[in-house]
């Protein structure tokens, strides 16, 4: 494919991504002569490295456009979720830290690998062309193996990091096959093109299996039912601030890819793809909160919430059109910002050789640090939907958008669920604030930036949710509603 550059000027949409990927090959070369005991530079190098780039996406610079002969396309949709995937970038590298160097588990690849995901991820969301997902896609996912196996010592983290990389494997083979046979149907690469041809005439029974080959890889991407096997191993058995890292923000890229491959290229099939999503959102649903209430350790049963979440998210899509993509952006982005909150709390209260990873661990917790009790509170409260939290208005806007799409069984399916769901985090509001406690209680981390930023992540969900609506507006003018 030609695909002239004449000078720097013609690459500048590239800027925020050229950051990230210069940044993470000179911290390797950094990180060559950073001496153990100054391992702090490095981190904070790629901190700043994520956030000049969530700075150029932030203002603008380089500007909107396509580069690379249209493969790759900077809208505004794609610089919303580079916003949000930054600002959890960075949230993620902050809880890192702490957690992994006092473990002695904090090495430079963890930031380099991050580093490359985050490319990955903005990447995927700006993908013009299946090469562009394809290539985000590997990116993200190869560098999320490798995170998850970071204790090489523990037997739980390696586990996790094989059935990831096997299972990551397969659904990664069966969206290839997917994308191969859309590619076969239509003759193009580009998703513009390939939402010209399928919307001239009667699609052919190739290009609609291939739509179905690439839904079942973007539900095990989600972690959507019944794709979703590896996520309650992955999540517990990975350090808890990698299990934050691949928790929150691969959720907004996996979103950039299915506006990317559904709504932009595969328009024309709406009516079978929404019937999908539908059917997946209702196994989600069901599956994700009914394996979440029979749970003790709080990162497995967040994980089968993250399944539940996913088929609140996937209501909007089901929904269709553009304002049904604009409020699952706007879910994905609260959902992020939830659970780096969610993982967040088990960093605070956890220390070396205690985890903190159990609903027991916080019994009594309101009677020695009421504070610490009201934050985790704001975040179960925002998961479980309540007002005025930020959650509460998400679950909302997919519901809306369900209802817009005709899909009233499909919006009184979520509303049950919801009520379902609150179950399980009202659970551990109980276990602070009304239960004993069992044995020595942990003591909240000593590290006072942590607990600043944990404080500024749960109060966030509050203030965002008493003023949600601008993040609104942002993603409706992202889809020029």
């Amino acid at each position: 494919m030609n695909m002239p550059v004449r000078s720097f000027a013609d690459v500048m949409p590239l800027l925020p991504e050229l950051v990230v990927v210069v940044g993470a090959f000179a911290l390797l070369m950094l990180d060559l002569f950073v001496e153990e005991r100054n391992r702090i530079i490095s981190h904070v190098f790629s901190i700043v490295v994520v956030a000049v780039a969530t700075a150029l996406v932030a203002f603008d610079v380089g500007g909107q456009g396509t580069v690379l002969s249209g493969m790759f396309v900077r809208d505004t949709a794609a610089d919303v979720l580079k916003l949000a995937i930054g600002v959890v970038g960075i949230l993620s590298l902050i809880y890192t830290w702490p957690y992994l160097r006092a473990r002695n588990l904090y090495k430079g690849e963890v930031g380099v690998l991050m580093l490359f995901a985050i490319a990955g991820m903005m990447f995927l969301v700006s993908a013009g062309s299946l090469t562009m997902v394809y290539v985000g896609l590997e990116m993200l996912a190869l560098c999320s193996y490798a995170l998850v196996a970071v204790d090489r010592d523990s037997p739980l983290a390696s586990e996790a990091a094989i059935k990831y990389f096997v299972l990551g494997a397969l659904a990664s083979g069966l969206l290839l096959y997917g994308l191969s046979l859309i590619y076969g149907a239509t003759g193009s690469l580009m998703l513009d093109k390939i939402a010209l041809a399928g919307s001239v005439g009667p699609s052919s029974l190739m290009l609609i299996t291939g739509v179905v080959f690439v839904v079942a890889g973007i539900a095990f991407k989600f972690g959507a039912a019944p794709f979703h096997m590896w996520l309650p191993d992955v999540y517990q058995g990975a350090p808890t601030p990698i299990t934050l890292f691949i928790g929150a923000a691969p959720k907004l890229a996996a979103f950039g890819m299915t506006y990317r491959l559904l709504e932009v290229g595969a328009n024309g099939l709406d009516s079978h793809w929404r019937l999908l999503l539908a059917g997946l959102a209702v196994l989600s649903l069901a599956i994700g909160n009914l394996s979440a209430l029979m749970q003790t350790n709080l990162k497995r049963l967040l994980a089968y919430s993250t399944v539940s979440h996913v088929g609140f998210l996937f209501l909007g899509m089901a929904g269709g059109g553009a304002q049904g993509f604009a409020a699952s952006m706007f879910y994905a982005i609260s959902y992020s910002l939830m659970t780096a909150a969610a993982f967040g709390a088990i960093i605070v209260m956890s220390s070396r050789g205690f985890e903190a990873d159990q609903i027991d661990d916080y019994k009594g917790l309101n009677a020695r640090n009421p504070w610490m009790a009201g934050m985790i509170l704001c975040v179960m409260a925002s998961l479980a939907g309540l007002p005025p939290f930020l959650g509460f208005w998400a679950k909302l806007a997919v519901l809306k958008a369900a209802l817009q799409g005709d899909m009233l069984w499909l919006a009184i399916v979520g509303i049950v669920f919801a009520v379902v769901g609150a179950f399980y985090y009202l659970r551990v509001i109980k276990a602070m604030y009304f239960d004993e406690p069992e044995g020595k209680l942990p003591a909240p981390s000593e590290d006072r930036p942590l607990r600043m930023v944990f404080a500024v992540n749960a109060l966030g969900l509050l203030a965002l949710g008493i003023v949600w609506n601008p993040i609104m507006e942002w993603c409706q003018r992202a889809f020029m509603i």
